[in-house]
């Protein structure tokens, strides 16, 4: 019997997170404007949140992964990628150069004290969320292997059809 109560509660608490709302942060993207998280969208189209740091080898491969296929992924779903710097307050300065010469064309948010890394409870990085065009969460995805951005296409794909 406790084991049944278990399951409901690890699949209720399942199913919570993937209705879950974003939390309210405020942060400042790589060009100083303030943003709340809470309000973050793109217009009725899903989005992707990833959460990386500049010294995340797994982080930078996975955000280069999506760099190459990111403006076919736009072009057929509308998705828009929001990449959230953890790198803390001393390492922040170094972003902006960083993406800047990477050439990404995603917008880019600081967390330098990591507290919508916190209130998205993120215990490892890099963490994905897949959030549907009414801004819920509808997947998260922590690490990253080769070839890990199609899936996560597939799943982008699925909101749109």
């Amino acid at each position: 019997m406790k084991k049944l109560v278990l399951l409901f509660v690890l699949i209720f608490a399942g199913m919570s997170l993937c209705k879950a709302q974003l939390p309210s942060v405020m942060l400042k993207d790589i060009n100083g404007k303030t943003v709340n998280t809470a309000e973050l969208n793109n217009d009725g189209k899903p989005f992707v949140i990833s959460f990386f740091a500049s010294w995340c080898k797994p982080c930078l491969r996975e955000l280069k992964a999506i760099h190459e296929v990111y403006p076919d992924w736009q072009d057929e779903t509308g998705v828009k990628v929001i990449a959230v710097s953890i790198d803390a307050g001393q390492n922040s300065y170094k972003v902006k150069p960083f993406v800047d010469a990477e050439g990404w064309e995603y917008d880019v948010l600081l967390d330098p004290n990591s507290e919508f890394k916190k209130a998205m409870n993120i215990n490892m990085i890099p963490a994905v969320f897949l959030l549907d065009g009414n801004g819920k969460i509808v997947a998260k995805h922590n690490s990253y292997t080769d070839g890990g951005e199609q899936e996560l296409y597939k799943e982008i794909k699925a909101l749109v059809e």
